[in-house]
């Protein structure tokens, strides 16, 4: 048994010489790519995006670049042109996802301006989305049939109109989704640049309704948006009159609506107030 017992600790004393002379190896890359992962999952890119991942915008880390509160908390005009560049996404219930770049904004300023539906600072049961915090919509009807869709921003009463978008994912479903909501030449297959050229396309490309209305856009999980991709140069910012308020009086005359120059999915084009920009 001593005998025994004495070859055994010789045997369990060079291994542990051979772990030791192992350990002060130096290191070695190769090392790293010979040796399988440990049983904690190695962290790595994933084989394929799930379905809440967006396949354009993505942080190198692959979460979301979804815009929050910090991003609507300011006044109602920087707020207008920070929203050109950015992406509008609509996850519909079958879990399609529909994405728009924004080209097309219009700031409402609140109780002073006369153009705004808070003019005087009335405040309604239609129009309270105006005045909750920034960042929620303000969905309302028009002629009975279409919808606009607003953003609130700092200041009571104030928000900022999407006017239009550039389609970027979702074509198809958005000209089904027009083609069964528009009136008129229904039969007409619509170009895409017709899809979310104006304030109520847009909304029937992403099927907004009026339920959307009071809806948080930093939190809600079928409406959000993406911070748009970094471009080589900041694009040209046309700064115009706003579209269909000549009630307004001298209002209807301020440069309120900003859109990105030489885009086709502006709903109109202001040749004068682009030359006077370009000046």
């Amino acid at each position: 048994m001593p005998a025994r017992s004495g070859a055994q600790f010789s045997r369990r004393m060079g291994q542990k010489k051979q772990r030791l002379a192992k350990a002060e190896q130096p290191y070695s890359p190769s090392d790293a790519a010979q040796a399988p992962c440990p049983k904690e999952p190695c962290v790595g890119p994933p084989s394929t995006l799930g379905p809440y991942r967006s396949i354009y915008f993505s942080s190198p880390k692959g979460h979301l670049t979804r815009l929050g509160l910090e991003f609507f908390d300011q006044p109602a005009v920087p707020l207008a042109r920070a929203f050109l560049g950015q992406v509008l996404v609509r996850r519909l219930p079958n879990g399609t996802e529909l994405r728009g770049r924004i080209v097309e904004t219009e700031a409402y300023l609140g109780p002073e301006d006369e153009a705004a539906h808070s003019r005087g600072g009335r405040q309604t049961p239609r129009n309270r989305g105006m005045f909750m915090k920034p960042g929620t919509l303000y969905v309302y009807i028009i002629y009975g049939m279409y919808f606009c869709m607003n953003i609130s921003s700092q200041g009571d009463g104030a928000c900022v109109l999407l006017r239009a978008l550039e389609p970027l994912e979702g074509l198809e479903t958005m000209r089904q989704l027009r083609s069964t909501l528009r009136k008129g030449t229904a039969s007409r297959v619509l170009k895409d640049r017709e899809l979310c050229s104006g304030p109520s396309k847009l909304c029937q490309a992403l099927a907004i309704n009026k339920s959307f209305d009071q809806r948080d856009l930093a939190q809600d999980e079928a409406i959000w948006l993406e911070r748009g991709p970094l471009e080589p140069s900041e694009p040209a910012v046309v700064t115009a009159a706003r579209v269909g308020i000549g009630y307004a009086g001298e209002w209807a005359q301020k440069p309120l609506r900003f859109y990105i120059r030489g885009s086709p999915w502006v709903s109109v084009v202001d040749r004068v107030a682009e030359q006077n920009t370009q000046a």
